[in-house]
């Protein structure tokens, strides 16, 4: 989707970015340095392993933690992406704040769409999880309060894909200065 938005970048901001699908990609396609955060350190093991055998170990800075945490370390990208992330974030509000205002030009991420049998599949997936013990839950969160954030943030839906389970967007910052709103 994002080439498809033609977005343009040469700093990238991968927020839950597991593995680092999208920062290798977006540095294999030739572009300037990416930073990834992510909560599991495993997952940054994996990604850390993989810039190496890539050799993008040089443009490539991987930070464990919360994002909403960790946002005053964290430096200004033209492109933030949040892949399958604002599903399992509890509190909505301080994660796309923090995120939208380290991106200067995009923002994009994908959620669950608001829809009856998402809503009771997650459900059950959260009663099983509880049962289990596992503390981890995942979150239908409203689509217009994402936008709404979103918009308040200074951007607008450049492109959107709606399928059906997931809604994706990319956005531009509508004043198209490519500033931080630092």
């Amino acid at each position: 989707m994002l080439n498809d938005a033609q977005v343009r970048a040469e700093t990238h901001l991968d927020v839950g970015g597991g593995i680092g699908v999208l920062a290798h990609e977006f540095l294999a396609a030739g572009r300037g340095t990416a930073v990834e955060v992510e909560v599991a350190g495993a997952y940054l093991e994996a990604a850390r392993d993989e810039a190496a055998r890539r050799g993008h170990s040089d443009r490539l800075v991987l930070m464990q933690g919360d994002a909403a945490d960790l946002a005053p370390d964290l430096p200004p990208a033209d492109l933030v992406t949040l892949d399958r992330v604002i599903c399992c974030y509890p509190d909505l509000l301080p994660l796309l704040q923090a995120t939208a205002d380290k991106a200067r030009r995009y923002w994009a991420g994908n959620f669950p769409r608001e829809r009856w049998f998402i809503r009771l599949r997650t459900r059950w997936e959260n009663a099983r999880r509880a049962r289990a013990g596992n503390q981890f839950r995942t979150y239908v969160h409203p689509v217009s309060t994402i936008y709404s954030i979103l918009q308040q943030a200074g951007f607008t839906p450049l492109r959107v894909h709606r399928g059906p389970f997931w809604e994706s967007v990319v956005c531009i910052r509508q004043d198209g200065s490519g500033a931080s709103r630092e």
